[in-house]
């Protein structure tokens, strides 16, 4: 009797090159205003139209001077003018010091600005002494030191943080074109789930997935359709899919991606479209399916199928939906950079696959480790802030340094 060997595990680089290699950006944007566009991702480069700042102004509360009329402290001279933030002064006689304000233009002829705890004002107000020699444009604020008049502000790509808004603001954009949000279909399969709120007859577990992937969905900027859950059957989890291919980017799933008599999404899928079922080389999450569903009018909505295990689906929404949502909305992909920290505890017993253990910082920047690893302790993710990368075969012993990435660099990032 012939066996048919399995294909070896493919790494999870090799597995991301083989999800992304098709996918190209949607096409469609829309303009919004400015202040409603956080975490969604710019659509064309923002150009600006003028200097940041558009004049060169002071840094301090003090006063503009020129450099010449202070040859030695204890120099005095008498005050011209007072200019505040948001007027233009009159340029500055020679021999004579402007009172100025942070963010005022300096006064043409001036040359820099001393702080006003290094003066003293003489009596009568009209008089100040600089206890300081200043230095060439000491405390000034140049024009377009921030941002030139011209220079790309913010790419094509850009993920929108509150930052990137108020540089936006800055050079005056009241409205962003953005990427549509990824349309997404989500709905779960087995018979064993029932949702929150529901009796838990035996045998049941609560659907968690749904809730940990509708979230994580609208963290990514998407318009999610919850179709809820499938019952455990090939003509309804056909149905399923072809209500989900119409109008949707994205098919996402949980459960079902094995070959138990009652996974039926595989056969599903291939008769709705195509599939191609991995094994990924990772810890938790090894199973991983990737296709496509069609529609009747002959398009067709990407599909990918995460394991049912609730840390396993977790963590592979972070390491493959993410950077799929992301190329669908043309933003970059690319996992964050991990920190190397010390590890505050032993994993004498490596796996062959490549392990994303689930720890916190602790004191001192060391990390704990979550005492049960299994993938389906979802209570591990929220103990923790992030995960240890470990290579495969790679024990580990408490005051080495390892690969940690925080669950707020994949969210923000």
């Amino acid at each position: 009797m012939s066996t048919v060997p399995r294909p070896p595990l493919l790494s999870l680089e090799e597995a991301l090159a083989r999800l992304l290699a098709p996918v190209r950006p949607l096409a469609d944007t829309e303009t919004l205003p400015c202040v409603a566009a956080l975490g969604r991702v710019l659509a064309e480069d923002l150009i600006s139209p003028l200097d940041v700042p558009p004049l060169a102004n002071s840094s301090m509360d003090g006063y503009a001077v020129r450099r010449a009329d202070i040859p030695e402290p204890g120099s005095v001279l008498p005050l011209s003018q007072r200019v505040a933030a948001g007027q233009v002064g009159q340029p500055l006689a020679a021999g004579t010091a402007a009172r100025i304000f942070t963010g005022a233009p300096l006064p043409p002829g001036a040359d820099a600005v001393v702080m006003q705890e290094q003066c003293t004002v003489l009596e009568g107000g009209g008089q100040v002494r600089f206890d300081v020699v200043p230095e060439p444009r000491q405390w000034v604020r140049e024009q377009g030191e921030d941002v030139k008049r011209g220079a790309v502000v913010l790419p094509r790509g850009t993920r929108l943080t509150p930052q990137a808004l108020g540089l936006a603001a800055t050079v005056g954009a009241a409205r962003l074109s953005v990427v549509r949000r990824p349309r997404v279909a989500l709905f779960s399969t087995g018979d064993e789930l029932v949702m929150p709120g529901e009796p838990l007859r035996p045998g049941a577990i609560y659907n968690s997935n749904r809730y940990t992937l509708q979230g994580l969905l609208a963290q990514f900027g998407c318009d999610c359709t919850d179709l809820g859950i499938v019952p455990d059957s090939r003509e309804a989890t056909r149905s399923a899919l072809r209500r989900a291919a119409e109008g949707h980017d994205l098919i996402l799933t949980s459960g079902g991606v094995s070959v138990g008599e009652e996974d039926h999404l595989r056969p599903a899928v291939e008769a709705e479209g195509r599939l191609e079922l991995w094994q990924v080389a990772i810890k938790p999450g090894k199973p991983l399916a990737f296709g496509q569903v069609n529609t009747a009018a002959g398009a067709s909505a990407w599909f990918v199928g995460l394991p049912g295990n609730p840390v396993a689906s977790f963590m592979t929404f972070l390491l493959a939906v993410r950077p799929l949502l992301l190329a669908l909305q043309g933003a970059p992909t690319a996992a964050p950079t991990p920190v190397l920290l010390e590890a505050g505890f032993d994993w004498p017993r490596p796996d062959r696959r490549r392990e994303f253990l689930r720890v916190r910082r602790a004191g001192e920047g060391r990390l704990e480790l979550y005492t049960n690893q299994s993938s389906g302790v979802l209570s591990s993710t929220v103990w923790g802030d992030g995960v240890v990368d470990n290579p495969p075969g790679q024990p580990i012993r408490a005051g080495e340094r390892v690969r940690y990435l925080g669950f707020a660099e994949w969210l923000l990032t």
